[in-house]
């Protein structure tokens, strides 16, 4: 079972609205999921880092799989916004700036809860079920937006070759998965701060890519 996180609060079952038990109840169930995976995550654990019996998140939110839909659904539609409207602010025009628009966003609307990245990103799902089929709709959308953000990015360096773009938005998926997997790791990393060594990173690996075309 986790351990409860020292940022739950063990709100009991007395005296609490329930529109505010039932916000514990989501950050709790984020947490968990986030960090043990859906397949481990238990209902015990949650229900003890607020503080409320199993019984009562069953009556909340029903079964584990609806739990974690109602975890998904606000995790899924803030970075699926966040995304858009990163990428876009500014039109084609601003298309090499993209990528950092996008991770600052992402780190932003993270914080706080940086563990929800692994709620929408979970491979641990039992497949065919409510909660695969919402996640899976996420992720579709998402890549659809990756898509045409590498396009474009493409575009703008002269490159229309859509093996090219394809190549890129897994690569680009991939990264951004990475760099949110060290920022959990490093928890004292601002969003401002991820954004800067980012810049950082990009601008190193544009130098490395230069010097090799120019041998």
């Amino acid at each position: 079972m986790a351990t409860p996180s020292p940022h739950s609060s063990k709100a009991g079952t007395k005296g609490v609205p329930r529109q505010h038990r039932r916000r514990q109840m989501l950050e709790a169930a984020t947490e968990e999921f986030g960090t043990r995976g859906y397949a481990a995550a238990s209902l015990p654990a949650i229900a003890a880092r607020v503080g409320v019996t199993k019984t009562l998140l069953h009556q909340y939110f029903g079964t584990k799989e609806e739990l974690y839909v109602a975890c998904l659904v606000p995790v899924g539609d803030r970075l699926l916004d966040t995304v858009r409207a990163a990428m876009g602010e500014g039109g084609a025009a601003a298309a090499p700036h993209t990528p950092l628009r996008v991770l600052h966003g992402i780190f932003v609307a993270l914080e706080g809860q940086r563990e929800a990245w692994f709620v929408l990103y979970d491979t641990t799902l039992p497949p065919g079920g409510e909660a695969a089929r919402r996640a899976s709709e996420y992720w579709a959308a998402i890549d659809r937006l990756a898509a045409g953000g590498t396009a474009e990015l493409l575009r703008a360096a002269g490159s229309t070759d859509p093996l090219d773009a394809d190549a890129l938005k897994y690569v680009w998926r991939d990264l951004v998965a990475t760099l949110v997997r060290w920022w959990v790791k490093h928890p004292e990393q601002t969003p401002e701060a991820m954004t800067r060594r980012c810049a950082r990173l990009f601008a190193a690996a544009a130098t490395l890519t230069s010097d090799g075309h120019s041998d």
